[in-house]
């Protein structure tokens, strides 16, 4: 599959993390400094710390928080843009591999030497979420999350960012910084999060948080998270998928086990060794709780939509478009993406992805495309 991009995924790694994002996006005017006042540990290429902040919650008051964050830089000193990275409500602070931090990452195919979001071109900041450690049981809003980045953005210095790369509940966080803290934005690249819940999508997480509390009911946590959480991979995935990917039911000792539950199984197992019931439930009701305003959004904005995403329609992505269009947002952009892995695209459909990323960052093309979602496609203002 290809996009209708004039920057390609095959082109040098300059092309991605410039000096300067470009006139849409001034890069911050100081290097990432670690203040001694900031617990962190620093190993050369990444650091990792955290920072206890008071934070005013919007449903919750006044609350004492602990942010957890990453940062990949290899700039050497220089005068490098910075980036944010967040993903979906299950990722965490560390992005990709380093020197210093050798385990996989969740989003290694765009973080890294050669890649999109490439350290040795762009200090690249990333934190756990608010409630992730299950200490914060109380409801939390995306806006929260977007108070957080601020907050850890003031005990790291960084006056501004060049970009915010959001994924998922990443780019739902991102939308609401957009609006509260646009003046420390260069851009925003949303993929896969708009600027509201469909009822469809939180009826499905509705479920799945059902689940977790018959699990606590029973006194069996685990289990009732990890029905919940392969719940959840029946919504990010498609019935395509499924068809194409598993095979018909079989009777195994006695009972029958259709093709997908050894999967649905080994998802559950690997989610449930790494999340609390509490955070599970706090950051799936936070979803729920997107409400932005799309013409309050003055900066540069790509919306990245994927046409078989059955939590984050088409339709709601191109009404998101259409708002931004119609409002402040200079020059915003949608790129449409035809994938069977449905809302976990922004993981699996690695190429284009880069693609999309290489483009936003280092200037998108000014090459018109179809509206209509036949092909993976970019669609400008």
């Amino acid at each position: 599959m290809s996009l209708t991009h004039s920057t390609h995924a095959s082109e040098p790694v300059e092309a991605a993390c410039p000096p300067r994002f470009g006139a849409g996006g001034p890069a911050c005017a100081a290097a990432v400094p670690v203040p001694a006042n900031v617990s962190a540990v620093d190993r050369g290429d990444a650091v990792r710390g955290e920072i206890a902040v008071a934070l005013t919650l919007r449903h919750a008051g006044v609350r004492e928080v602990v942010l957890r964050y990453e940062i990949q830089d290899r700039t050497a000193g220089t005068q490098a843009p910075v980036v944010f990275v967040a993903g979906g409500i299950s990722a965490d602070r560390h992005l990709a591999p380093s020197r210093a931090f050798p385990a996989p990452g969740w989003w290694p195919a765009q973080v890294g030497e050669g890649r999109a979001l490439d350290p040795r071109r762009c200090r690249i900041v990333s934190f756990d979420w608010l409630g992730a450690d299950g200490t914060l049981d109380v409801p939390l809003d995306p806006a929260d999350q977007a108070e957080a980045v601020a907050a850890l953005l003031d005990a790291l210095r960084i006056e501004r960012i060049d970009a915010f790369v959001g994924s998922s509940y990443g780019a739902m966080v991102g939308l609401q910084f957009a609006v509260l803290h646009g003046d420390r934005l260069g851009q925003l690249v949303a993929i896969s999060g708009v600027h509201r819940a469909h009822s469809y999508a939180s009826a499905w997480r509705a479920l799945q948080r059902r689940a977790v509390a018959l699990g606590s009911l029973q006194c069996d946590e685990t289990h009732g998270l990890a029905l919940a959480r392969q719940f959840a991979i029946l919504s990010y995935r498609t019935p395509e998928e499924f068809d194409e990917r598993f095979a018909p039911a079989r009777v195994v000792e006695g009972r029958v086990r259709v093709g997908a539950e050894d999967y649905l199984d080994h998802c559950a197992a690997r989610f449930v060794g790494r999340s609390s019931p509490t955070a599970y439930l706090r950051l799936s009701e936070s979803i729920d709780l997107q409400a932005v305003e799309p013409a309050r959004i003055r900066v540069p904005v790509s919306v990245v939509a994927v046409a078989e995403d059955r939590l984050v329609p088409l339709a709601d992505a191109q009404a998101l478009f259409a708002a931004l269009h119609a409002g402040a947002c200079p020059h915003p952009r949608l790129h449409v993406l035809r994938s069977p892995y449905g809302h976990d695209a922004f993981l699996k459909e690695e190429a284009d992805i880069d693609v999309i990323l290489r483009a936003a960052l280092a200037g998108a093309s000014d090459a018109p495309a179809s509206p209509a979602p036949t092909s993976n496609q970019e669609i400008p203002a």
